[in-house]
């Protein structure tokens, strides 16, 4: 059989919910690839651009601004989750209810928290946080971005709704598009700022912010109004009494959201207190380094969150433990590239960044360690997630990251910024076993009290 016809068949038979997966994992991978691409162009230039110290002031704010991130109690993977129920039995209507419900329960919480940081942000002192130097410019130019990140962080929250709904509808490559438009107007306005301005903070802080908020706004607009227009938010559909089914699934999602900010986002700020904010630079090159992994990884898998849905209403078992080993022997492979990137790194980091930025081996295989966990644990997530199954991600995940704040700090004094990524690994080993252990539990239906809900 030629080439074309075999490329040809493996997008044409198969079940209709994983010929739809492929043809969104190939596609994302293009769209994904180009993000990869040009997020990795975007630190060079704005470190250039800024200089070291000033990119890791960047890198820390953005992590706290980011802590936020939680605020809408987990809302958003609710509508992910009950769109796809609804979808699933044909109900279009309770589809564009929760829809709407969600847009006016999000849109008055993020009001209230905007309104909140506009009176708490002048007294805050954003030198002290960031552990940068005392200058009342500094200061003042410091207090001035963290409001316009917050503010289009808060407005962003809203316009990705719609991101929701293309996921939940089994077409994140779409999704993802919005992310690579956003990031490459950004890296042309970056580039323009390096020719017309020195580096400031503050229009990077605007550039980068603003760019995928309008993105969102004009892309929802052309969806509500073309192929997603019976699912448009509608005042009149607005139902506060879906709220309640909404929350109760979203506010367990809610928690491990806050439980992955303290995990994921804390290590900037504990980097930044003890070392200075210029090693936030080495570390956080290094992570976006690894993460092209858990990025091309997470191409493979994110389509599954709302297949796995799909397929567990429809009692479709036999479908689900096909696609789990199929991820799982992907991960094999993943680890493998893994390893292929750590023997590599030093050489890249010199093409990439240059050598002026210092990162050592052992801070290298830590970081690449911690993403392929991530990346395993991700694949039980997925199932879990679509299914509705998430007590035990709440209580472990929120654990964890609870843990590992004293102990990123106790061995960080003692070890350096190793020590950190260090205390990150032994928290997650925790979570390696047990979330495979209920994915089995459930999918043999022998899963009883907490490994069931």
């Amino acid at each position: 059989m030629q080439i074309p016809n075999l490329i040809g068949s493996f997008f044409t038979k198969g079940h209709e919910r994983t010929i739809r997966a492929k043809k969104n994992i190939l596609a994302s991978f293009f769209i994904k690839g180009a993000n990869i691409a040009v997020g990795l162009a975007l630190v060079p230039i704005t470190i250039d651009y800024l200089n070291p110290t000033k990119y890791g002031i960047w890198i820390t704010l953005s992590s706290i601004i980011g802590w936020f991130g939680f605020f809408d109690i987990g809302l958003g993977h609710g509508l992910r989750n009950r769109f796809a129920e609804a979808l699933a039995i044909g109900n279009h209507e309770l589809a564009r209810v929760y829809v709407s419900t969600t847009y006016a329960i999000l849109s008055l919480i993020i009001s209230g928290v905007l309104l909140l940081f506009f009176v708490v942000n002048p007294f805050l002192n954003w030198n002290r946080i960031l552990n940068a130097d005392q200058d009342v410019v500094l200061q003042k130019e410091l207090s001035v971005l963290a409001l316009t990140i917050f503010t289009f962080f808060c407005l962003r929250f809203v316009f990705k709704l719609i991101t929701t709904i293309l996921t939940a509808d089994q077409r994140p490559a779409k999704a993802s598009f919005f992310d690579l438009l956003g990031k490459i107007i950004a890296l042309i306005l970056i580039y323009v700022l390096t020719k017309t301005t020195e580096g400031s903070l503050l229009y990077l802080g605007i550039v980068l912010s603003s760019t995928p908020v309008l993105v969102l706004l004009f892309s929802s607009i052309w969806f509500y109004i073309g192929k997603y227009r019976p699912y448009r938010p509608s005042f009149k559909l607005i139902d506060f009494s879906k709220a309640r089914d909404l929350v109760n699934l979203g506010l367990k999602f809610f928690l491990i959201q806050i439980a992955a900010v303290l995990l994921y986002q804390t290590n900037n700020i504990i980097i930044t207190q003890l070392f200075g904010p210029e090693q936030v630079t080495p570390y956080n090159v290094s992570y976006k380094y690894f993460m092209v992994l858990m990025m091309g990884f997470s191409i493979i898998i994110t389509p599954f969150w709302s297949a796995f849905t799909e397929a567990w209403v429809k009692k479709e078992m036999d479908w689900i433990r096909n696609i789990m080993q199929k991820l799982l022997t992907f991960w094999l492979i993943l680890f493998l590239c893994g390893i292929i990137m750590l023997i590599c790194s030093k050489w890249v980091y010199v093409i990439w960044v240059g050598e002026k930025i210092s990162i050592s081996f052992t801070m290298s295989a830590l970081v690449g360690a911690w993403v392929l966990i991530n990346a395993w644990n991700g694949i039980f997530a997925q199932f879990l997630n679509g299914v509705g199954k998430i007590k035990i991600q709440m209580y472990l995940g929120f654990s964890i990251a609870v843990f590992n704040i004293p102990l990123a700090i106790l061995l960080g004094k003692k070890l350096g910024i190793e020590g950190v990524l260090l205390a990150n690994l032994i928290v997650l080993s925790i979570s390696v076993w047990i979330y495979p252990m209920q994915y089995y539990k459930i999918i043999n239906n022998k899963a009883i009290g907490i490994w069931n809900i």
